[in-house]
């Protein structure tokens, strides 16, 4: 069988952790949560980075509906970066 995939070309980054941290993402692929430490740790990165530039959402319990408000903002040109910051809030 052959199959094909598709592959992103990652830059290597060094960073240094706690012990604990490295105990706790440990624990997440113990766990099944990730299959590696680089996977846990790209996930947390990614989280932040997406909080930093866009804001967190609440959970109000209607997160299709707060999606869809955010999206039809989002839409709309120009857009203030502060303002969409603004809808997590």
């Amino acid at each position: 069988m052959h199959y094909n995939c598709i592959t992103m070309a990652m830059a290597t980054s060094q960073v240094r952790l706690t012990k604990e941290l490295t105990k706790a993402i440990d624990g997440l692929v113990k766990k099944g949560l990730y299959a590696t430490k680089s996977d846990a740790i790209r996930d947390a990165v990614r989280r932040f980075v997406w909080e930093k530039e866009v804001g967190t959402i609440p959970n109000t319990g209607d997160s299709v509906k707060e999606i869809r408000e955010i999206r039809k903002k989002l839409s709309k040109q120009p857009f203030d970066l502060d303002e969409i910051n603004s809808l997590g809030k």
